[in-house]
């Protein structure tokens, strides 16, 4: 049953219906502890010192419950079919004109695709980082609470006996699970996608010296895993954007401006002392595992970056999220 069809008893306004509906909703989430246990009992047995474990698989189910809902969806489901589709396209283009006038044009790991499937990798993820995925991003942190508040569901959640941080939490992790399936997607397509089309081989590195085929995948697991981090702030942004409102569209089109103008400022000389620290700075710092040494620094530098707009805008959708009187 869905958290849509658990709740809507409660349209009828009687007391009675609305204490179903809220049943049944906790229940979806696996909360009641079984056929014909109030959720009532869990909630008293937390507050008389009962096991704790009671939260736990209470967090455990809300968790496991949030994460279907987030893959079963079709609009994600469609986004996720559609990033897949991206670099399968962009090989078979690159195929198709590897022979033609154009071949060789463009950046430098782009013209190389034609003669290394796993710069396909590289290529799909530089096209798809400034906007396809991070609307994945608003998509998913911004429907994070703003979705549930606007479904009128929220408060049924808040029914589930564990503290609104750790129902944020397991939110946070539905919206992150969703953009890591984006990333890997495109990156496991990308790669199957190059060996058919092009081969594998040794990598000629951006520096000019070659690694060997084992080392180049172990880059390009580098690159997919720093593109994924380079999404966590941006997360954080909207699931405080979806905090703060019931209109989840809202949410998502606040967290898409942020990443544009984080990048509109970024291209500015004039704010060049700002650029270090604007979100969209360090996103593509994944071009280190294309040189022969790659630098830390650099990457730390991005890492750093990430962690403290997680901390900053985390913590505010936290503030807002635990004190906030939801009513929907």
């Amino acid at each position: 049953m869905s958290r849509a069809e658990a709740t809507s008893p409660a349209v009828g306004g009687s007391a009675a219906t609305a204490t179903a509906a809220a049943t049944a909703a906790s229940r979806a989430v696996g909360t009641d502890g079984g056929p014909g246990r109030a959720v009532g009992a869990d909630v008293s047995d937390t507050a008389s010192g009962g096991p704790r474990t009671s939260r736990a698989r209470a967090t455990a189910r809300l968790l496991r419950n949030e994460l279907r809902l987030v893959l079963g969806r079709r609009r994600n489901q469609l986004l996720l079919a559609l990033l897949t589709a991206v670099p399968v396209l962009l090989g078979i283009m690159l195929a198709i004109v590897s022979d033609s006038a154009y071949a060789g044009q463009g950046p430098g790991f782009i013209s190389r695709v034609a003669g290394n499937g796993l710069f396909l990798v590289v290529t799909s993820l530089f096209l798809c980082l400034p906007f396809l995925l991070p609307l994945v991003v608003s998509i998913a942190s911004g429907d994070a609470v703003a979705g549930e508040a606007g479904a009128g569901t929220l408060r049924y959640l808040l029914l589930v006996p564990i503290p609104r941080g750790r129902l944020l939490l397991v939110k946070a992790a539905g919206a992150l699970v969703l953009v890591l399936a984006g990333v890997l997607l495109v990156a496991a397509a990308a790669f199957l996608t190059g060996g058919l089309l092009f081969g594998f081989g040794d990598l000629t590195l951006l520096s000019g010296q070659s690694v060997g085929t084992g080392a180049g995948v172990v880059r390009m697991l580098g690159v997919t895993a720093y593109v994924a981090m380079s999404l966590t702030g941006l997360i954080a942004v909207g699931l405080f954007f979806s905090t703060l409102t019931e209109v989840a569209i809202g949410a998502m089109a606040a967290t898409v401006v942020v990443s544009v103008v984080s990048t509109v400022l970024d291209s500015l000389p004039q704010l060049a002392a700002i650029h270090p620290y604007l979100l969209t700075h360090h996103w593509f710092d994944f071009a280190e595992f294309l040189r022969w040494d790659v630098s830390a620094g650099v990457l730390l530098q991005g890492v750093a970056v990430q962690a403290a707009w997680v901390a900053v805008f985390g913590s505010l959708a936290w503030a807002r999220f635990t004190t906030a009187d939801i009513t929907s």
